[in-house]
């Protein structure tokens, strides 16, 4: 959908969303060295914001996760019924309910299963590379129909793609050595990813022009076909399978995670903090965001619950962007295993950047909003 408003260059876009990632992340990994437990970023909201806006922020990222959830699990529909032909809202919710009980089943569980997910989501990332080596050079990668502010506006909504290095904070008490395993983790994921998503689109476009990516329903299926033919089709869409439900799956741990280290802290219901004794997990955390999932997955429109999640994401980014700055002022005695460089006196130089970035792609994310609603 994206290159529908950044054409060829939609690359760009990618390019720009992970800076702004790099950005942030590096301030979550500042703060989660700081303050190292489950509530993440309403525990670290809550030192500055105090506890009622810290609730706001942890319900916004609790939303993120849940409504990007509802999205991805209709992209897991598309590409099913592509495949087999299946109502999609009925294998939205089934995979939603699926990834709820791995969820139920342990943590270790749900970390074997999303290793085994990722691995095959890389190798479906790695194949689209690939394929399009021979074809770099083809097209104009500066092709941009709607110009820089189509760039931008395709960052709000491709940066849906980079979620879950945020994430990895929710699991900080699960975390062997939390304070310097989680700070690596964080950057690591960025990098590795935003290089992967920047060959990605530079070898979509230049295998299949932009307009028929916008238009497509299963794009990287699609990108496969026109480099090798109806098998490609069908190979890359079984691994779409496994990368999609492998997004739900972790969202619906993480999220569940911050929604039990809020009940803890008494900022929500206490039959949320409730823990399965047979499992020894947040049941009815889980219970609840699997819910809210199903719910948000009835709205059906992919663009726009991608862009609804950007829009939480970003508040949320520039609030704890922020938080940083202000930490450095308001606490400064507070061990930082990991601080972020580039400092003017105690002010964080890089931590502004990604709250003004953060703000610029919320703009975009709300007008891609008000475009799709009217």
């Amino acid at each position: 959908v994206a290159t529908n408003t950044a054409g060829n260059a939609v690359w760009l876009s990618f390019l720009f969303a992970a800076l702004i990632a790099m950005l942030t992340g590096l301030s979550y990994a500042e703060l989660s060295s700081m303050y190292p437990r489950d509530g993440a970023e309403y525990e670290y909201t809550k030192h500055f914001f105090g506890r009622r806006f810290a609730l706001v922020v942890g319900l916004m990222i609790v939303l993120s996760g849940v409504v990007s959830s509802a999205t991805v699990a209709l992209g897991f529909a598309e590409y099913f019924r592509a495949l087999f032909q299946t109502p999609i809202l009925l294998m939205a919710i089934g995979l939603i309910a699926l990834c709820s009980w791995v969820n139920y089943h342990g943590i270790k569980e749900s970390a074997k299963l999303n290793i085994f997910f990722t691995a095959v989501e890389t190798l479906g990332l790695v194949i689209i590379i690939f394929l399009g080596l021979k074809h770099l050079g083809s097209v104009d990668y500066f092709d941009m129909p709607y110009g820089f502010i189509g760039v931008l506006r395709a960052s709000a909504l491709v940066f849906f793609a980079y979620m879950g290095f945020e994430a990895i904070v929710t699991l900080t008490e699960e975390t062997k050595n939390a304070k310097r395993n989680i700070s690596k983790a964080i950057i690591l994921s960025v990098i590795i990813t935003s290089l992967i998503y920047v060959l990605v689109a530079l070898s979509a476009v230049s295998i299949l022009d932009w307009q028929s990516l916008g238009s497509s329903s299963a794009p990287m299926a699609d990108v496969a076909a026109a480099s090798m033919g109806p098998i490609a089709f069908i190979i890359l869409g079984i691994i779409a399978l496994f990368s999609t439900a492998n997004t739900v799956l972790i969202q619906s741990v993480t999220s569940s995670r911050i929604v039990y280290g809020m009940a803890c802290d008494s900022a929500l219901p206490k039959m949320l903090r409730r823990v399965s004794c047979s499992r020894n997990t947040p049941l009815f955390a889980i219970i609840a965001v699997g819910l809210v999932m199903v719910l948000f997955s009835f709205i059906k429109d992919i663009e726009l619950v991608a862009n609804i999640t950007t829009l939480f994401l970003f508040i949320t980014f520039a609030t704890i962007n922020v938080t940083v700055i202000v930490l450095r002022y308001k606490a400064p005695k507070v061990k930082r295993p990991f601080r972020i460089p580039v400092n003017i006196g105690k002010f964080q130089v890089l931590a502004f950047l990604g709250a003004i970035s953060s703000l610029i792609l919320l703009y975009f994310a709300f007008t891609n909003i008000l475009q799709i609603l009217a």
